[in-house]
């Protein structure tokens, strides 16, 4: 059998975490199967589908690597096959006509849950005289159609994650499958394409477990093959409730936006509800490829970590990111800041970048890292800054060290240590009065890369100028 899967999402907003695990986990399979993987766009909500979640769709998968074989393909393309299908169930006697007016099946719906019944539709239109439909059609009432399920028996699947799973059909309801505006609804709608593209394997959030059923029964009514089905595990925030968008779960787009890099997503992805049998953590692409397989899917819900992929993301900007990509990456994050601009010394550039490579989780912290390399003044925002400056002998300290570097030969990180160790000696100072004072002075805060690489980066100039204004906004020492 030669694998063919698909990812197809509903175009009616972004595609966030989830849609994306569900398309990686379904390229995973095919591209380790050496099978087939296919996009479709289920744009047949016609209310709520977009271009510009189609767009957006698009854009997020190509961005992630995850190339599609066949596709993209409209649902909506499909339309007239989807009414022909049903016109055809309808010839054979498993689906008819439905008149009801959806009050009539709310207050039919109430009754039921005020007896405590499931409240499934009743059949009531399963069995209408020719002469009862033409009653409604002179009413002008426009009916739906919906398929007869089975009022009894067992309908099971061998889920390929999930394990056996059964439904009473009893519990079932006959289902619409085409609108009264004659546009397909998703169940039969999915079914209909998955045929007609061969689908092998259906791979899905276990949110459509309940829809399962419904879509063997469609393919036994055709005499079609029913394809396997695997449901991966739900991904819920750290609190356990659903994922949303307050957990982190957002948009493709916002992670591009913030600097996150398609490897390190999909990596990510994929450890949400999947793992080898030594939990190892960072992987290749062709590792991926290489030992995915569904029977390592977990059943039970995988937790999304904001954390956990901000350290992932780190880890592949240091071991998998080419530095002039780094470069490239930081300097367009920098330019929006306006912090820099075509005239900016590149060197200058890249080795503030450096500087910050170790420190870095996503390429959009830098910015707020570095702003005050490509500033003229330091602002001080730091309030362990400002007691630091305001401490004892700080003035005298920084006058002495503006001399010391003013003279300094070497203004690189070595001679720049032992000119700077040799004043602390040379005075009795100890390293942190000197150290810290500096730090503030020429970067406003009292965090960051080493002193002495922070100095050698900004060079001789600003250092002096900096730790020079630093001493004249400080009082006279008493």
């Amino acid at each position: 059998m030669t694998v063919r899967v698909r990812f197809a999402p509903s175009p009616t907003g972004y595609l966030h975490i989830g849609g994306a695990r569900t398309a990686l986990f379904n390229w995973l399979f095919a591209r380790n199967m050496k099978g087939t993987f296919i996009l479709r766009i289920e744009d047949t909500d016609e209310s709520r589908s977009t271009e510009e979640s189609t767009a957006q769709i698009l854009r997020s998968m190509e961005w992630l690597g995850l190339n599609w074989d066949e596709g993209p393909f409209l649902q909506s393309d499909h339309k007239v096959k989807h009414q022909q299908y049903a016109q055809q169930l309808v010839s054979a006697g498993q689906a008819y006509q439905c008149f009801c007016l959806p009050e009539e099946l709310e207050t039919r719906r109430q009754e039921m849950m005020a007896k405590k019944l499931p409240p499934k539709y009743n059949g009531q239109c399963r069995s209408l005289s020719a002469e009862q439909k033409k009653k409604f059609e002179l009413a002008g009432r426009q009916p739906v159609i919906r398929f007869r399920m089975p009022d009894s028996g067992v309908t099971r699947i061998n889920d390929l994650v999930k394990g056996p799973i059964e439904f009473d059909n009893s519990l079932l309801d006959d289902f619409v499958v085409l609108k009264s505006s004659a546009v397909p609804v998703y169940n039969f709608a999915v079914v209909c394409d998955d045929h007609d593209m061969g689908i092998t394997q259906v791979i899905r959030g276990d949110d459509h477990v309940s829809n399962t059923p419904r879509q063997i029964m469609l393919y036994k009514a055709f005499g079609w093959e029913v394809p396997e089905f695997a449901h991966l595990p739900m991904i819920l925030g750290s609190d356990g409730a659903r994922l949303s968008k307050r957990h982190g779960a957002a948009a493709l787009d916002e992670y591009i936006q913030q600097g996150y890099l398609p490897g390190a997503i999909m990596n990510y992805l994929a450890l949400l509800g999947w793992a080898t049998e030594d939990s190892q953590q960072i992987f290749s692409l062709a590792e991926m490829i290489g030992k995915f397989s569904l029977d390592r899917c977990a059943r039970n819900a995988a937790i999304f970590d904001p954390e956990k992929l901000k350290w992932m993301n780190g880890e592949y900007i240091r071991q998998k990111l080419a530095p002039a990509e780094l470069v490239q990456q930081g300097r367009k994050f920098l330019a929006e800041k306006k912090l820099i601009d075509e005239k900016t010394d590149l060197g200058y550039i890249s080795s503030v970048i450096f500087l910050e490579r170790e420190r870095i989780r996503t390429i959009g912290e830098l910015p707020e890292l570095v702003d005050f390399f490509f500033t003229e003044q330091v602002t001080i925002l730091d309030d362990k800054a400002r007691k630091t400056l305001a401490q004892p002998k700080v003035k005298e300290i920084l006058f002495k060290v503006e001399t010391e570097l003013g003279s300094v030969t070497n203004f690189s990180v070595a001679g720049l240590e032992q000119a700077i160790r040799q004043l602390c000696e040379n005075n009795k100072y100890k390293t942190g009065e000197v150290f810290h004072p500096v730090r503030a002075a020429v970067s406003g805060r009292t965090t960051g890369p080493g002193l002495f690489d922070l100095l050698a980066v900004l060079g001789r100039e600003r250092v002096i100028n900096r730790i020079r204004q630093a001493v004249k906004s400080l009082p006279e020492e008493k």
